[in-house]
């Protein structure tokens, strides 16, 4: 299994993804926050991850 590892600039970049998302929340509330989901699933799934187990139960 080959390890990729990410540079300082990857991990900067991701941080501010993650911020600049939180910012829209904030601004755009359920919609936006739904819109986040959806995209943040069908990437992770091309990556191969399962979402399901990470779900909360209401």
């Amino acid at each position: 299994m080959e390890v990729l590892e990410m540079n300082e600039q990857e991990l900067k970049k991701v941080a501010m993804e993650k911020y600049t998302s939180i910012q829209r929340i904030k601004k755009y509330g359920q919609e936006e926050l739904e819109y986040q989901e959806r995209i943040l699933k069908a990437e992770l799934q091309m990556l191969g991850v399962s979402t399901e187990e990470l779900e909360l139960t209401k």
